[in-house]
């Protein structure tokens, strides 16, 4: 059968997906509530040429702030990148790979752990409006040099490392297509002689 997916690939998946949200989650509640909030430095923890610190902030955008105030269309986009991994791996019969198969569980535990935030489900209120802040969490800050890198959190190193990986699957050779095996054809064998 051209899609079947071998049943592990959906073990794998939900592993490496509920274990990244899971594991985005629990880093920016412990950070945030360590840190006792928003705004909030731990101070450099590394401070040489290379940089390191715990520094809370909401992003109502995408990576260095792209699309400011568009958690929403963000939002929506994730429900629908979701929607379109759970297809192209299950329906479509990709997860016969099981490249592709990590690869979209750990971009799949990034888009979840991010639109958890997106949609205000973290807890804290937009201080104008006393809503639900529908804004990422982020609170892993590097400097080089003199070079600010974006502030980031789990979610993002596991959407950066899908897509890497992503990548490097293009220039890899196709798995080999399952292919029935030929019927023997009855009436082109000659019959057995005695």
């Amino acid at each position: 059968m051209k899609n079947h997916v071998p049943s592990n690939r959906y073990v794998i998946f939900a592993v490496i997906a509920i274990g990244g949200t899971i594991a985005d989650l629990w880093s920016k509640y412990w950070v945030f509530n360590h840190l006792g909030g928003p705004y909030k430095r731990s101070g450099w923890l590394i401070d040489s040429w290379v940089k390191f610190e715990l520094h809370t902030s909401f992003n109502t955008g995408a990576l260095w702030g792209m699309g400011q105030g568009k958690a929403w269309l963000f939002a929506i986009l994730s429900v629908v990148a979701f929607c379109g991994v759970i297809y192209w791996l299950f329906i479509a019969g990709h997860a016969r790979s099981l490249w592709l198969t990590f690869t979209l569980g750990l971009i799949t535990g990034g888009t979840l752990g991010n639109l958890y935030d997106r949609l205000g489900l973290h807890g804290y209120l937009d201080p104008k409006t006393n809503e639900p802040f529908q804004a990422v969490r982020d609170f892993l800050r590097f400097r080089f040099g003199t070079f600010e890198w974006a502030t980031f959190n789990v979610a993002d190193i596991f959407l950066v490392c899908g897509a890497i990986m992503l990548v490097l699957q293009s220039f890899m050779q196709p798995e080999p297509e399952d292919k029935p095996e030929p019927a023997e054809d009855k009436a082109t064998t000659p019959p057995a002689v005695a």
